[in-house]
């Protein structure tokens, strides 16, 4: 395949610019915007790669970086439909309450960093709102660090150094849900884990250890088992628990998908929930109660964390001489229902 195909076949982007060029990301956009603050050499420099590859950036990249967009952008990664749509419908409401437009796109790139990259420096967004997983991706953070744009991340591992960041506290949550089903009398108490490498799963699973550890309890790695967040992981990891003479008497599931899975898992079994076993999850999501009987979760201010978002990205845009807040933290809020009850026996 000869050059020229290639770039019809692949679109050039700003780390293609870069890279050819041995500047930054930020320089590149400079001179793309026709900035002043670039001198002549490395600009024509650059001018040359720009002609060589072919790279367009569209109208909005190429306007002033001093003139307002309006446009905040929500990314999006994650496998679970029901938080996706949360994390739009609060980011959406603060965007329009504020005289803005929200931009989202969903990334299944691999390489994901300078797609990122190319979505707000190409749309001119005024700020990005990066929930998880991609809150915790190194290369995602320094990409966005190097833009020198706001960006608010929800709830990562880390406040990033110039990010801002919204969330609440998951291991704390998690240990509330624990100390509940240990309250009913439950000894024996599963836990199914989220999406591997993800901080959210780490300070969940925190939390359930740090319960049945101040209870007295043992939480043997035959207790708990592997998800990724979707109701198929919870059936499979549901299964696995379940399907044995010492089965648990509770299972807590990372969230509310997998916590259906288990309640599949259940039913499938011949179990009585809660007679026989009971099952809660996290988030409060449309699934809750959606499931036979309806779960016991910790309701997540996912909506509000979004908005949160939004909201810190605008007033950093709008501070002038002040220092608002970088960081908040919101409250979550249990929600007992009919799929906890005592322990059998």
């Amino acid at each position: 395949m000869n050059d020229s195909q290639d770039r019809f076949d692949r679109r050039t982007t700003i780390h293609d610019v870069a890279r050819e060029a041995g500047v930054s990301i930020k320089t590149v956009s400079r001179v793309a915007r026709q900035e002043p603050n670039v001198n002549k050499k490395t600009r024509d420099a650059v001018r040359a790669v720009i002609d060589r590859l072919g790279y367009r950036p569209t109208a909005s990249a190429r306007g002033s970086v001093s003139a307002r967009s309006g446009l905040l952008g929500l990314i999006l990664e994650n496998p679970n439909p029901a938080y996706s749509l949360d994390l739009l419908r609060g980011a959406q409401k603060a965007a329009r309450d504020n005289g803005y437009q929200l931009v989202v796109e969903l990334l299944d790139s691999p390489d994901i960093a300078p797609a990122i990259v190319d979505l707000v420096i190409q749309s001119n967004l005024e700020g990005l709102i990066v929930p998880p997983p991609l809150c915790d991706n190194p290369a995602i953070m320094q990409a966005l660090e190097s833009l020198g744009r706001p960006f608010a991340c929800i709830a990562p591992n880390a406040q990033p150094p110039h990010g801002l960041m919204i969330g609440m506290d998951d291991r704390e949550a998690a240990e509330a849900m624990t100390r509940h089903l240990i309250g009913l009398g439950h000894r024996r108490i599963g836990f199914i884990m989220g999406r591997k490498g993800t901080a959210t799963t780490a300070r969940r699973l925190q939390g359930y250890r740090d319960a049945m550890a101040a209870a007295g309890l043992d939480a043997p790695e035959d207790l708990i088992a592997q998800g990724d967040f979707r109701l198929r992981s919870g059936l499979a990891a549901g299964a696995l628990l379940l399907d044995r003479p010492d089965r648990p008497t509770a299972v807590f599931a990372s969230n509310d998908d997998m916590a259906a899975g288990v309640l599949m898992a259940a039913h499938r079994l011949g179990l009585d929930v809660p007679r026989d076993l009971s099952v809660s999850g996290f988030d409060d999501s449309a699934t809750a109660t959606a499931m036979w009987p309806p779960l016991t979760t910790v309701r997540q201010p996912v909506p509000e964390m979004a908005a949160g978002a939004a909201q810190l990205i605008i007033d950093h845009q709008r501070a002038g001489d002040e220092d608002p807040p970088r960081c908040r933290k919101l409250p979550f809020q249990l929600i007992v229902r009919e799929s906890t009850g005592p322990a059998p026996g």
